[in-house]
């Protein structure tokens, strides 16, 4: 099957999961379009025009396909007017996040604007697949909750049969981290005692929807209780980075191990395999991706019970979250922590997650889409 693979705003994850795809179901003809993740609301409106008429992309768009496959940044209305070849194949499109969980922010830029591409997409798309049902959900209630707004010539029930047709199906799990994993899906158990200095991992994007401020309140906790602990900050950064980060850097730089983005990625690995617990602070998590990969690689999830999380994981991973209240949450995510690191708690399987699991699901849906077989 011969299959367009667009990636609107290719951030390191989206960029995992397409080569993830194309690696593991090789058996297709894959061509993978994408652009460059930054400018965030300008890619999600432009990217039609950016793919269309750029004269790199153009002949590629051109070619036949039986599938086209795009996240849900993608114009897909915008790309269908473009090239009208494009129309009469299926579609699916694929969301790694969506718009309408977005936390409140000042710095946000046409949120409207951006929530309306991506809901002509899903509308415009023979198939919305989900990386959770916390991504699946969230889109269709806040989609609905948008058209109850608009003045008229608008309905609810317009998303009733995209929302019955759409399906959920996790990104899997870097092939690469794969082959390095027992057959189980399990790690040898963690040897360390309740007597050893707490080494965590903190692994988000650096933006302000990954929580950097509460990152900084529990890291002051743990001070407070002076806790003997180390932590390794990792992370995609972009341009504009929050504050906290430059506060983190000064007050705990006897506590950091490595600050910023690891040189490779055989080196980020071994940060994780290094740490104990996997900390998460964030106000907007679809599938936490980067906790997935730590916690298979025998991290403790230290996570708040808020977005995806609940539904990964038990409560016993689970620090009680205070939207409104930073302090208190920081009290609470230092208090399952000491739990954990008293009890040494092994980190659950992520068998479900691997890509020998999901990868067959993928191939499933791909050809009942796409028509199964190879062109000839």
């Amino acid at each position: 099957m011969r299959i367009l693979l667009i990636s609107a705003y290719e951030a390191s994850s989206h960029k995992a999961w397409a080569n993830t795809l194309m690696t593991g179901l090789s058996d297709h003809r894959w061509c993978y379009l994408s652009l460059p993740a930054r400018h965030f609301a300008w890619r999600i409106r432009g990217n039609a025009m950016s793919f269309a008429f750029d004269p790199k992309f153009k002949p590629l768009l051109e070619q036949p396909y039986d599938l086209v496959i795009a996240t849900s940044m993608t114009d897909c209305v915008g790309l269908k007017a473009f090239c009208p070849d494009l129309q009469n194949i299926p579609w699916l499109l694929y969301f790694h996040e969506n718009q309408f969980a977005y936390p409140v922010s000042d710095k946000q830029q046409g949120l409207l604007e951006m929530q309306m591409v991506t809901l002509y997409s899903a509308l415009a798309a023979d198939q919305c697949v989900f990386n959770s049902q916390f991504n699946k959900d969230s889109f269709f209630d806040g989609a609905r909750a948008l058209l109850k707004k608009l003045p008229d010539y608008v309905s609810p029930d317009w998303l009733i049969k995209t929302e019955e047709k759409a399906q959920v199906l996790p990104v899997p799990l870097d092939i690469v981290l794969e082959s390095a994993l027992p057959s189980d899906g399990a790690l040898p158990k963690r040897a360390r005692t309740p007597d050893k200095r707490i080494k965590l991992v903190w692994s988000a994007r650096w933006e302000f929807d990954k929580g950097p401020d509460r990152l900084l309140a529990i890291l002051q906790e743990l001070e407070s209780r002076s806790i003997d602990y180390q932590i390794a900050i990792l992370g995609e950064q972009f341009r504009s980075i929050p504050q906290e980060f430059e506060q983190i850097k000064a007050q705990f730089s006897h506590r950091i191990v490595q600050f910023g983005f690891a040189e490779s990625r055989e080196d980020y690995l071994a940060f994780l395999v290094a740490a104990d617990f996997v900390l998460s602070t964030a106000l907007h998590e679809f599938q936490g991706l980067a906790v997935l990969e730590a916690v298979a690689l025998g991290c403790v999830p230290i996570l708040p019970n808020r977005q995806v999380y609940p539904e990964l994981f038990g409560d016993g991973y689970l620090y009680t979250s205070h939207i409104k209240d930073v302090q208190q949450e920081a009290k609470a995510a230092v208090a399952l922590i000491q739990r954990h690191a008293l009890n040494v708690v092994q980190a659950p399987l992520m068998k479900k997650y691997q890509a020998d699991n999901l990868l067959p699901e993928y191939r499933d849906l791909i050809e009942t889409i796409g028509g199964e077989g190879l062109p000839q």
